[in-house]
């Protein structure tokens, strides 16, 4: 049995994870529609500029869908090294989720990754690309939209 100040926090928790992703529908909509720094993989690549290297990142399926299975694919410019991609929540905490990157060739890395959902039906991921060029670690930042039918 809960004592009452462990009752409370139980009840603040429950309270919590109910509205962590919670939003309106229409402000769904017009976030999506206003927010340009969005990667829109439906709408093609999505393109950083690090230094002198620029990354190309794309995702099949285009859309994004929580909970299947996405491949990213990860293009540079130059050749690149020690290549390593992750993805959090932009927002909320949604864990940490590591993209098991396989390198095809000098300047193509190739995961596969799966991430949660969350029942707002508005969840941004942010992906971090770290690699190695010339000796110096860089890092990419790129920031998606999951479930994009728009």
């Amino acid at each position: 049995m809960l004592n009452r100040p462990n009752l409370y926090l139980f009840i603040a928790l429950i309270l919590f994870n109910l509205t962590a992703c919670t939003e309106d529908a229409k402000q769904v909509t017009l976030k999506s529609s206003l927010d340009p720094s969005l990667c829109q993989f439906s709408a093609g690549d999505c393109v950083k500029q690090v230094g002198d290297i620029k990354l190309t990142v794309s995702l099949s399926p285009a859309n994004a869908p929580s909970e299947k299975p996405l491949t990213l694919t990860l293009l540079a410019s130059s050749p690149i090294t020690d290549v390593q991609i992750r993805l959090e929540g932009r927002d909320m905490f949604m864990g940490v989720i590591p993209v098991n990157v396989k390198q095809t060739d000098e300047m193509t890395y190739i995961g596969q990754m799966v991430y949660g959902s969350c029942s707002s039906g508005y969840m941004v991921w942010r992906g971090f690309v770290s690699f190695n060029v010339n000796g110096e670690t860089k890092t990419a930042v790129f920031d998606f939209l999951a479930d994009d039918n728009g």
